[in-house]
């Protein structure tokens, strides 16, 4: 029997990726109070035919100590019962917006007066051993509800590889400022700009006259040729040193041409290049000059 417990911050994604789980047939329970966690996995781990793949979902309750978690999976791993975890993670500020849109209380924020913001760091202060012993990290500060599924399919699915590092390529405009959760930022307005073109002036890097423009430029396939390099040789060296994000921005004025087209030509060239999640994203494509 496969048995994954998801867990992770209130508000990182938990209860999408139980769904998805059980979308892919998995027996799914969900907020198990944790005293009853031994049981569960005793009357579960029991030979039946029709439940091959189970999903637990552990949640930090301001009702219910989370402080006795390790001493309990210590336990089972005794006991001869095998397990996985798969942690939910999302930045502060990603998860300060998600409870503001679903105007939530944070489960632990009454005990610093009700405020999101201390209700995350407490959760934080107490998930920390837990997320060091989980087996797969997913953060979904950046991901789309597909990209999500896609990485949940990798693993649990295709049994893939996993390791819990992921990239995403960022294009943007300068104008409307620079990514703040970006890890590493390349500047592009070295290239000609397309928008004093008037044929393409109101296309984007998605659009091929616009690729064919910017990449007509030597400068332009000697920088995505360069930039694959050194991420090749990074990337290895972030999964070893447990990172589990990674934000590349690309930048020209408006965000809306060399950027796009320079991003997406970083993303051809880091597809199956390894066991990473790979996404991208084009934050001001709609409004960039």
């Amino acid at each position: 029997m496969r048995f994954v417990i998801v867990t992770g911050m209130s508000g990182g994604g938990k209860r999408t990726a139980l769904k998805m789980l059980e979308d892919i047939g998995f027996f799914c329970v969900d907020n198990l109070p944790i005293p009853l966690l031994e049981k569960f996995v005793e009357l579960i781990a029991v030979p039946n035919k029709e439940i091959s793949k189970v999903a637990l979902g552990l949640d930090v309750r301001a009702d219910q100590s989370f402080a006795d978690v390790g001493e309990r999976f210590e336990n089972l791993q005794k006991n001869g019962y095998k397990f996985e975890i798969l942690f939910m993670e999302a930045s502060d500020a990603v998860l300060v917006r998600r409870y503001k849109e679903s105007r939530r209380m944070h489960p632990l924020a009454s005990y610093k007066g009700g405020r999101v913001e201390d209700g995350i760091r407490r959760e934080r202060r107490v998930l920390e051993s837990m997320k060091r012993k989980a087996d797969y990290v997913i953060d979904t500060s950046n991901l789309l509800t597909r990209e999500l599924k896609e990485e949940l399919d990798r693993i649990f699915v295709q049994n893939e590889e996993y390791n819990s590092l992921m990239v995403t390529v960022m294009s943007f405009g300068f104008k409307n400022g620079i990514p703040s959760d970006a890890d590493l930022v390349f500047d592009v307005r070295f290239l000609p700009n397309p928008f004093y073109i008037e044929e393409l002036k109101h296309q984007t890097g998605n659009d091929i006259p616009v690729q064919e423009y910017v990449m007509g430029f030597p400068e332009a396939e000697q920088f995505i040729a360069k930039l694959t390099d050194m991420l090749l040789f990074l990337i290895p060296n972030y999964v070893k040193e447990g990172k589990y994000q990674l934000i590349i921005g690309i930048g020209c004025t408006g965000g809306k041409h060399r950027s796009v087209t320079l991003a997406n030509k970083l993303y051809e060239r880091l597809k199956n290049q390894g066991n990473y999640g790979l996404t991208i994203q084009h934050r001001d494509i709609k409004n960039g000059i």
